[in-house]
């Protein structure tokens, strides 16, 4: 028997927690003025299976109106295809060495490649390709044969087979004799087979029909031809490629944000079927890379240490392993591959002795440290390496070695290690560009790209323009907003303030306390001047209870413990649980104590909690705690007058929940930190202000949700959606939502058919397990942020104002996609959210839900700003971001290293997240 959620009260909700995929307890029993709704499984007769339908994103059903147009510029090129006729002819690429063996190092192919396009003019019949890089080869027409072979030789190749042996400090290695012939000679010319065939034929066409809204699968591959062909123009420059971004090795593009790593900025290139023509998307880029140079400079910046002898030889181990290195004098590059056990004055390797063989014909060597042989045998002054481990480029059996100040790193080598947030600040600092700045470097680029002259493109009947394409933009006005004692204003220029106003739903703080994890601040006067604060916003807070210094002996204990021993001192000493907790934190930023004090409060004890780490305290930094505080603890600050009223267009006159949905991952070089699942909810309708979260963690790098729904017993977790509907059913009267929309962050549009018919799916049953009668209809929206669509306002050094959508010129041409600029970019050039509606079961009209969006950017209860994206979204980021710091998984990923280190992370069990406690759990507690 199922039972319907129709009957449960608030008490159901609570027990449902938040962030959890434990065992649940047991539902409570049904209210006696409810009577719930039963279907019984085992009676209910057979329906015949529908055949799965499968979803696609709607067709745009027209263009908004509403706003004051005006004229924007934007970072896409137009591009003129003089014919369409023909077709791209797609070769598979096979590489081998002389012996037969698969090359299988990344890096060779485009040089192996190029002899080939020098070398075989004649057999290639003259023709120009495109090659990926890796296993696909393209041509404007067809290659004389469906199978091609041919042999090239490649003089100077370093090989990661072999790479280590051209130094003689190095260790024994193989007794096999080739080996050593390999030794000896490893950078003579080495000969390669390549094999090309015939793969696929994508006709030209399939770009026309792409750009009529007609896309196919040929479309999308013919586009990734024009794609590669890009990439390959920028690799023959010598650039680093990350993707569709290319970066010069050019010191005017770095910029140093702190240790050992730089910002280096380049530029993103891709071809886009728009509205207005296929067009050329150009856009700044930036991607961290490794500080070239010496690598005991790196190591010094890296740790922040003074001197080479403070350097932690464990952790540098894990940072070096597998970056490229240039050794002096020669000049040659290899890879590392570890450090030796002991320091260059100790650590030996046999050396051949000139004098030939013994008598047994075998040959003499002697043991010698790395430190003599190159001091005494190469005659190379080391000045700092003597009690320095060295660097090993070898093999683990076969090792060799070279001194640390020998050694260099190569240029443009990717760091893809998280930024702490100082780096993060001077990264955000340095590479900022004001419109007219980044559009002169724009315009410089394509001009520099030259890409006109790539025979590829010509061959294709492709040119680019170089101008800016111009679009029409539409401002919105900011919606009116309601604060207290029934004040309504409108938001100037994306902004408002507090000001001599009152928070519309202001809370009481009562029971209270003051926690301090040994920051330096005057506790007495922050709090009274918190509570004058406070009472002019309306919010009435009494005298703490007490306030709990640190034990000074715990200040340098691990940050579990100095949680656990304040949690001690506050139990000890309070009367009984207190409402709220105040916790002053001794680091402004990434404080070890924040994750330990958010998980103790929140699921442990279920109390209210609020971090500060004040150094400047004014009214403005006490107004917005305070801001915080409010919405934590069930009050709102302010809110939509069309909220008020009701009148929100689609949304006030039926039952509507509102979805944010987002998951976070670990960086890209933790392949084993699970990802984090987050899903609020709004409740209390027809409010769509007041949310609520749900966090799961999952799989590492998997993007779909896959705890929406669980079919589970009434005892175990059966996920997201679940909690959300029930909470909303609960807050809001007793109605089931009839309408169900859904803002979904993080996904590409490779991934859009899956939230279409994988997510929605889980959704769909979860509201069919709990009323299998009941069908809400859905709009499910994309937010990208991740992409490279700019746009200015022409002779205007100024961003485009806030409220700026565009639906035109550069959108999808069939699909219905938008761009918006809700947010007053103050600094730099504004970043649009790019909107994609993958489906509409409502039917809003084109104003309407740009209107929607436009205002869910303004309910957003941490500032006084309209925001880039819409709140449920942000909420969502905010929520995995918060309850992923209750258990640190940085423990768990001591194999990964920070560039792309791969561990088999599906055989790891996903550790699951605590469970809030009930009074807690309908929060914003992530406010």
């Amino acid at each position: 028997m199922l039972l319907l959620f129709l009957g449960l009260e608030m008490d159901s909700l609570e027990q449902e927690g938040n962030g959890t995929v434990d065992a649940l307890p047991p539902p409570p029993p049904v209210p006696e003025n409810v009577v719930p709704i039963k279907v019984d499984v085992e009676q209910a007769p057979l329906v015949p299976v529908k055949p799965k339908i499968t979803r696609v994103p709607i067709a745009r059903r027209g263009l908004a109106t509403k706003g004051q147009k005006i004229p924007i510029l934007t970072n896409h090129f137009k591009v003129n295809v003089t014919s369409t006729e023909g077709h791209f002819f797609h070769y598979s690429v096979a590489l081998f060495y002389e012996d037969g063996r698969p090359v299988d190092g990344k890096g060779i192919g485009r040089k192996v490649l190029d002899r080939v396009h020098e070398t075989y003019d004649t057999e290639l019949a003259g023709k120009d390709f495109a090659y990926d890089g890796e296993k696909s080869l393209f041509t404007v027409g067809a290659l004389p044969r469906n199978k091609l072979e041919f042999t090239v030789v490649l003089e100077d190749i370093s090989s990661n087979r072999n790479n280590g042996n051209c130094s003689p400090a190095n260790g024994h290695g193989s007794p096999n004799g080739n080996d050593r012939k390999r030794a000896r000679r490893p950078y003579q010319s080495k000969t390669f087979k390549v094999e090309i065939s015939f793969a696929a034929k994508i006709p030209m066409q399939a770009i026309a029909l792409a750009l009529r809204g007609q896309e196919s699968e040929n479309s999308q591959e013919a586009l990734r031809v024009l794609d590669i062909i890009l990439r390959q123009h920028a690799a023959k420059q010598g650039c680093l490629l990350v993707r569709q971004s290319f970066f010069h090795n050019e010191p005017r593009n770095f910029a140093d944000v702190g240790g050992g790593v730089l910002g280096c900025r380049g530029f993103h290139s891709s071809f886009r079927t728009t509205q207005g023509g296929l067009s050329l998307n150009i856009d700044v880029s930036t991607t961290m890379i490794i500080q070239p140079g010496p690598v005991v400079d790196f190591l010094i910046a890296n740790q922040n240490v003074k001197d080479p002898f403070s350097i932690d030889w464990a952790k540098a181990k894990r940072t070096l392993k597998n970056l490229r290195v240039k050794t002096s004098p020669a000049n040659t590059e290899y890879k590392i591959t570890g450090l030796s056990e002991k320091p260059c004055r100790e650590q030996t390797f046999s050396l051949k002795q000139k004098s030939g063989k013994d008598d047994d014909g075998e040959v003499q060597t002697m043991e010698v440290t790395v430190y003599d042989y190159f001091v005494n045998y190469r005659h190379i002054e080391l000045r700092y390496s003597e009690d320095l481990p060295c660097i090993n480029v070898g093999k683990p059996k076969r090792p060799t070695y070279f001194p640390l100040e020998l050694c260099s790193l190569v240029s443009l080598q990717r760091y893809t290690k998280s930024l702490s947030t100082l780096q993060r600040a001077s990264l955000v600092e340095k590479s900022r560009q004001k419109p007219q700045e980044r559009m002169k470097v724009l315009s410089d680029a394509l001009k520099i790209n030259n890409y006109d002259a790539e025979p590829m493109l010509r061959s294709c009947g492709i040119s680019i323009s170089s101008n800016f394409t111009q679009v029409e933009g539409r401002v919105l006005q900011a919606p009116r907003l309601k604060v207290g004692n029934g004040e309504d204003f409108f938001p100037r220029n994306g902004r408002w303030n507090f000001n001599n106003k009152k928070l519309v739903d202001p809370t009481k703080i009562e029971r209270w306390a003051v926690v301090n994890f040994s920051a330096r601040c005057d506790i007495r006067a922050l709090v009274r001047d918190l509570t004058k604060c406070g009472d002019m916003k309306g919010i009435h807070i009494d005298a703490p209870f007490d306030v709990f210094e640190e034990n000074p002996q715990y200040r340098r204990a691990p940050p579990l413990v100095r949680v656990e021993k304040m949690f001690e001192d506050v139990q000890s000493k309070l009367p009984g649980a207190p409402q709220f907790l105040l916790c002053l934190l001794p680091e402004r930023k990434n404080s070890a104590l924040y994750g330990p004090w958010k998980r103790k409060n929140l699921a442990d004890y279920g109390i209210v909690t609020q971090c500060i780490a004040p150094t400047r305290v004014n009214d403005q930094y006490l107004t917005n705690v305070l801001l915080k505080i409010n919405a934590k603890l069930g009050g709102l600050n302010s809110m939509l007058a069309v909220e008020h009223s009701p009148s929100i267009p689609m949304v006030s006159k039926s039952p509507t929940i509102i979805l944010g949905m987002d998951v976070s991952h670990g960086s890209p070089g933790q392949s084993d930190i699970p990802s984090i699942a987050a899903v609020v909810s709004s409740r209390q309708w027809p409010s769509i202000s007041r949310y609520r979260a749900s966090v799961r963690t999952q799989s590492p790098k998997v993007e779909m949700i896959d705890s929406l729904f669980k079919k589970a017993s009434d005892t175990e977790d059966q996920g997201i959606i679940r909690e959300c509907l029930l909470d909303f059913y609960v807050s809001s009267g007793k109605r089931k939502p009839d309408q169900i929309i859904i803002f979904r962050d993080g996904v590409s549009e490779s991934q859009f058919n899956q939230v279409l018919n994988i997510e929605l799916d889980q959704i769909n049953e979860a509201c069919k397990f709990l009323d299998d009668k009941w069908c809400p209809k859905f709009v499910v929206i994309i937010a990208q942020k991740n992409h490279h669509t700019k746009f200015f306002q022409p002779g205007s050094p100024d961003n485009v104002p806030p409220g700026t959508v565009i639906d035109n010129r550069v959108c999808h041409p069939k699909n219905n996609d938008f761009y918006m600029c809700a947010h007053a970019g103050m600094i730099g050039t504004t970043r649009p959210t790019h909107y994609h509606v993958l489906l509409d079961e409502v039917g809003f009209s084109a104003d309407d839900l740009q209107e929607l969006v436009h205002s869910l950017s303004y309910v957003y209860q941490r500032s006084t700003t309209a925001i880039s994206v819409v709140a449920p979204v942000c909420y969502a980021h905010l929520a995995a971001t918060q309850v992923g710091q209750f258990i640190k998984f940085e423990d768990m990923s001591e194999t990964s290293s920070g560039h792309g280190g791969v561990t088999s992370a599906g055989a790891v069990p996903v550790p699951q997240l605590p469970r809030l406690q009930e009074n807690v759990s309908s929060s914003m507690f992530f406010c």
